[in-house]
């Protein structure tokens, strides 16, 4: 296989963990390539999806705030992409750059990682892209959108198509799995009290540094956690797939994480 020139495409995009969990999956694949950050407007994301087209890049994730920028890029889009309107996977196929979301399986394996409750009630957390990919993935559940604008919640769910119903910003929904779709937390904000106070488990779709105060929160009832980066590894290894062929085990990915934030002491 030639040599891979993959990228990260989004802005902030300095804090992404994709590089080393890529990195690592290339060196397990036994591929040769890169994988770098690339922080874009929405200019940059045009000179991207032409360096796709062109062979410079062999395949891109897009992160906040492009999903729904590189969807329009695509010249064809996943039934994921239009039912959630953004796209997180580009690469080209048969001549004619392809656009998918690999989200919802990144919200899929954290679940089963962490092992989530399957036959819990679901509270989702916001309502856009992210909260997307997360109805995407739990269309079969019970699930309850909840945004700090209702409409924008009644939107999402017309949007994707899915049986959720909207419920009021704040109420909680005693034993539910809470699904936070927001980025409140990962610069310590709290969730509403309540809504934390009585929920079952907990899925975190962003990542930052260390725990935020609801992943604390559950921790310390003794409550299943997903972190952000569970969904990241899952969403990865998909993408991989993709532009690969190759599936490499999510382990191999969990553990460079692992190593990138604790590395071994002389």
């Amino acid at each position: 296989m030639a040599f891979m020139r993959l990228a990260v495409l989004g802005d902030p995009v300095a804090h992404s963990l994709s590089p080393v969990i890529h990195a690592a999956a290339l060196e397990f694949a036994g591929l040769e390539g890169v994988y770098r950050r690339r922080r874009v407007d929405h200019l940059g994301m045009r000179r991207a999806a032409d360096d796709l087209r062109s062979g410079r890049l062999t395949g891109a994730n897009v992160t906040m705030p492009h999903k729904a920028l590189a969807a329009g890029l695509a010249d064809r889009r996943s039934g994921a992409v239009v039912r959630s309107g953004g796209a997180n996977t580009l690469w080209m196929e048969n001549g004619r750059l392809q656009a998918d979301s690999t989200d919802p399986a990144g919200v899929r394996f954290a679940w089963q990682h962490a092992r989530l409750p399957d036959d819990a009630p679901v509270l989702l957390l916001g309502a856009g892209a992210a909260a997307a990919a997360a109805l995407l993935a739990l269309d079969d559940r019970d699930v309850r959108v909840a945004a700090r604008r209702p409409e924008a919640a009644h939107q999402l769910v017309a949007r994707v198509g899915a049986k959720a119903v909207v419920a009021p910003w704040g109420q909680p929904a005693a034993g539910a799995v809470l699904v936070n779709a927001t980025p409140l937390g990962m610069r310590g904000e709290t969730l509403p009290t309540g809504v934390v106070d009585q929920a079952g488990g907990l899925l975190e779709l962003a990542y930052g540094r260390g725990q935020t105060p609801a992943e604390a929160a559950l921790a310390a009832r003794d409550l299943p956690v997903a972190s952000g980066e569970l969904v990241l590894v899952g969403q990865g290894a998909a993408s991989f797939a993709i532009w690969t062929g190759v599936e490499v085990p999510p382990t191999v990915m969990l553990e460079a994480l692992t190593g990138h934030r604790d590395p071994p002491t002389a």
